[in-house]
């Protein structure tokens, strides 16, 4: 029998006595269900400081416990989210536990929300993505869009392969990241400690910019507000089930 174009594309249909060969071990389950959670923790930051280093120098200073307090709001969610998975380990979504616990309606108002989460965490993920790239080669600004389209298109293609495929491709990014990002803080961690604290830089950094408007209250909350981004892709451990 040809193979069509279509399940080409997005493979074939997987019968549902099939569906145990398609649960995903803990090596492909955490770049499956943690990239998300990767990628939003990569550019929250960058999201709150884009608003406070407005400020100037005030702006700055005030980075520092706008990020404790994402941090802190992260972890009560990531322990709400591991009581969650404790109470459904089979199925532990917004919906389900809203419908269990609330009704319908509470429930209906939780999925919606996913749904538009997911939405911007595609939307910001990929435009933060390509953005970094087309900072480093400039030459590609004028093909922002169709990067983040293709993008867009590749990474439909590959989840409407299914998890466990996804999963194995998701893979090398994920630990690539972890890897990268690791030997980075333990290098800038050794050049601190070899020079007691006070690194050289590579290259002089720009003068601090002087503050073009004061820290007001709405000025943090909005820094806090972008910075809250770096949660966008964390409501991926809803989805998970538990892993023997």
């Amino acid at each position: 029998m040809p193979l069509s174009l279509l399940d080409f594309l997005i493979g074939r249909r997987v019968a549902n006595r099939e569906a145990d060969a398609q649960k995903l071990g803990v090596l492909q389950a955490i770049p499956a269900m943690g990239l998300d959670s990767l990628s939003s923790a990569a550019y929250g930051p960058e999201a709150a400081l884009s608003i406070l280093a407005g400020a100037g120098m005030v702006g700055l200073a005030v980075i520092t416990p706008v990020t404790v307090a994402i941090v802190i709001l992260l972890v009560v969610l990531g322990g709400s989210y591991w009581q969650t998975i404790d109470a459904y380990p089979t199925s532990g979504g917004a919906y389900v536990v809203a419908k269990e616990n609330l009704g319908p309606m509470p429930a209906l108002l939780a999925a919606t929300a996913l749904m538009i989460d997911y939405t911007l965490n595609v939307a910001v993920g990929i435009s933060a993505g390509i953005a970094t790239v087309t900072s480093a080669v400039p030459a590609l600004q004028a093909w922002t869009l169709p990067l983040c389209l293709v993008v867009l298109a590749v990474i439909t293609l590959l989840n409407l392969r299914g998890t466990r495929e996804a999963g194995a491709v998701w893979a090398v990014p994920s630990y690539l990241y972890i890897l990268t990002i690791s030997c980075t803080l333990a290098w800038g961690i050794l050049k601190s400690i070899s020079s007691s604290g006070h690194p050289i830089p590579a290259a002089s950094p720009p003068p601090i910019p002087k503050a073009v408007e004061a820290i007001s209250l709405w000025l943090l909350l909005r820094g806090f507000a972008n910075g809250c981004t770096a949660m966008t892709g964390v409501e991926a451990v809803s989805r998970c089930q538990r892993i023997a």
